[in-house]
């Protein structure tokens, strides 16, 4: 069973940036494809990165070029650098991991973590 604990949500400016975190125990981090996937108020959960054990990224066409997912296998962290944040950004942000080698859906991803709170004003 793998655990996901998020953290580096919080209130910023639009323009600003955000770095969240997401470190996870429990299994073989190195093998699972991770994930970062939203939840804006009143929308359904949305894929929004992924990358691959191989270190492959993969992006929702609304952050590209805004946002970075990379991740630190000697950690077990994966990280969603986030610049240029707009309003719409505003949500929960989810890290996953899923046993499969890709995920870009967030019906993909096997195991969550209990989110963090990204809120961008205008």
């Amino acid at each position: 069973q793998v655990q996901l604990v998020e953290s580096g949500g919080g209130l910023e400016q639009a323009g600003g940036s955000l770095r969240l975190s997401c470190a996870a125990s429990g299994g073989t981090f190195s093998s699972y494809a991770m994930g970062w996937v939203r939840q804006r108020p009143g929308k359904e959960r949305e894929f929004v990165a992924a990358v691959r054990s191989s270190g492959n990224t993969y992006y929702t066409d609304s952050v590209k070029g805004r946002f970075t997912i990379s991740r630190d296998n000697a950690k077990n962290t994966v990280y969603l650098q986030m610049n240029s944040l707009k309003p719409e950004d505003t949500a929960v942000y989810y890290c996953a991991a899923s046993r499969s080698s890709f995920a870009v859906r967030e019906y993909d991803y096997d195991y969550w973590g209990q989110g963090t709170q990204v809120a961008v004003s205008s």
